[in-house]
């Protein structure tokens, strides 16, 4: 078993271990999924760390099938005889359940593409050093402002082999600092990075935009909820692009008439400046170049031009779609179906300061909080702003406002959007995907109601 330092098994200790499981008797077919993870994650609060953890995890989930009928099991065991044991617990689990009618089989033999995302010295990043970055975003904060957050450093390892023949193995690594500054007369500011490697995490400059938002935030006035045109910084942005590809691109929803875009393959849904796509091997996002179930990645574009385009599949929807994968399937059992871990949004030829000043009146909007669904059909969320919300007047940003509820189409507001950002950054609005994403300037946003904070 890997050791609690963290150390990898590699793709030769893998394969040894998959064999375990491969050499099951009586199965049609045998998939072993391993996903290795560890790391470290510092958390403070009140400008002082109140705690720093080391973690690690590594799982085997072995995938049997026997007569179309689908056995899963998972251990923590990464031994040749842990691996043949949860092979057996699968397909005794085989055996009992109904044979689905639409199994496509596992991955053939495919090379997956060779991304090169792992960085040692993040695998290896101690507290100390995680401590020393929070300390730069704590030392920016002003007199009578604090600072809480996270930084968080992963490793994963994950492999794919099954009875098919195919075999893929990658290690990456992804890093995140995030902080909230706060102080008196509800001034609070917000900055986020994500990165694959802590060498490209600036802390100085995360700790310096929150300070600056939050200082800038301070004695916040009530406006009137209503229509407003917004200009979105790459963290609110990155909210809208992860809920369409919750509610919209995912091949399951797709097909079964749930999703967003449903009746619209080759229709002008956003604006022309709207590209958006899914690549997972980019070199400019994280992970592995192929999927859970050994998949290589596919790019697939979604919307080009403001045209809606296509969707993602897994194994099982590309065959009732009559499409190959596009190896956007996730771990097994998955009852959800394909999702896009790694979006991207074309950037444009504008910065923030010029979306600002070319509003006559609108909102400069630094995140969204507390996001949720509330029609998936109508691509419809809901949710506040947080942490630097500033009203614009005659171009420019003429001081804090508090807080406004949105409800908004996403397919809306992108097809109101009028400029796009030169610059894209790395964000996640869920904890499995990272979205690649410019600032957007809006003509119309919904908002429905006011914060009382």
């Amino acid at each position: 078993m890997a050791s609690v330092t963290g150390d990898m098994l590699g793709p030769d200790e893998f394969r040894r271990v998959a064999d375990g499981a491969l050499a099951l008797q009586g199965a049609d077919g045998v998939e072993v999924l391993l996903i290795h993870e560890w790391g470290g994650l510092t958390r403070f609060a009140n400008s002082e760390i109140h705690q720093s953890i080391a973690r690690e995890d590594t799982e085997l989930r072995v995938r049997v099938v026997k007569q179309g009928r689908i056995g899963v099991a998972a251990s923590n065991e990464t031994t040749p005889e842990g691996a043949a044991a949860t092979a057996r617990s699968a397909f005794e689990m085989a055996q009992v359940v109904a044979a689905d009618p639409m199994w496509p089989g596992l991955a053939p033999p495919s090379e997956a593409p060779d991304v090169d995302r792992f960085f040692g010295g993040t695998a290896r990043a101690s507290a100390e050093i995680r401590a020393s970055a929070v300390a730069e975003v704590i030392g920016r904060c002003a007199s009578g402002f604090s600072a809480a957050g996270a930084y968080s450093t992963t490793a994963v390892e994950l492999g794919v082999a099954n009875s098919e023949g195919q075999f893929c193995w990658a290690p990456s690594t992804q890093a995140s600092l995030s902080t909230v500054v706060t102080g008196a007369d509800g001034g609070s500011g917000f900055a986020e990075t994500f990165a694959g490697t802590i060498d490209a995490i600036d802390a100085e400059s995360v700790g310096r935009t929150a300070n600056d938002k939050a200082v800038a935030s301070a004695s916040p006035k009530t406006l009137d909820a209503g229509t407003y045109t917004v200009v979105l910084e790459p963290a609110a942005t990155a909210t809208l692009v992860g809920f369409l590809a919750w509610v919209g691109f995912a091949g399951r929803a797709y097909l079964e008439g749930r999703s967003c875009f449903d009746g619209k393959l080759g229709q002008q849904i956003a604006a022309p400046s709207i590209s958006i796509w899914d690549d997972g091997a980019d070199p400019r996002t994280l992970g592995a170049g192929f999927d859970f179930e050994g998949t290589p990645k596919q790019r697939v574009s979604l919307i080009n031009d403001g045209v809606f385009r296509d969707v993602v599949f897994d194994r099982r929807t590309g065959k009732e779609a009559g499409r190959p994968s596009t190896g956007h399937g996730l771990p097994s059992p998955n009852p959800d179906g394909p999702f896009p871990l790694h979006l991207f949004m074309d950037t444009g030829d504008s910065t923030v300061d010029e979306m600002v000043r070319s509003t006559e009146r609108g909102l400069l909007v630094t995140r969204f909080h507390y996001t949720n669904i509330v029609n998936p059909m109508e691509s419809s969320i809901t949710g506040m702003t947080r942490d630097g919300t500033f009203l614009i007047e005659n171009g420019e940003v003429a001081g804090p406002v508090r807080n406004l509820r949105f409800t908004q189409s996403i397919l809306g507001a992108l097809a109101s959007v009028t400029m796009v950002g030169r610059d894209a950054h790395l964000a996640s609005e869920f904890f499995f995907s990272a979205s690649r994403v410019p600032a957007l300037k809006i003509g119309e946003f919904h908002f429905s109601g006011v914060s009382d904070h």
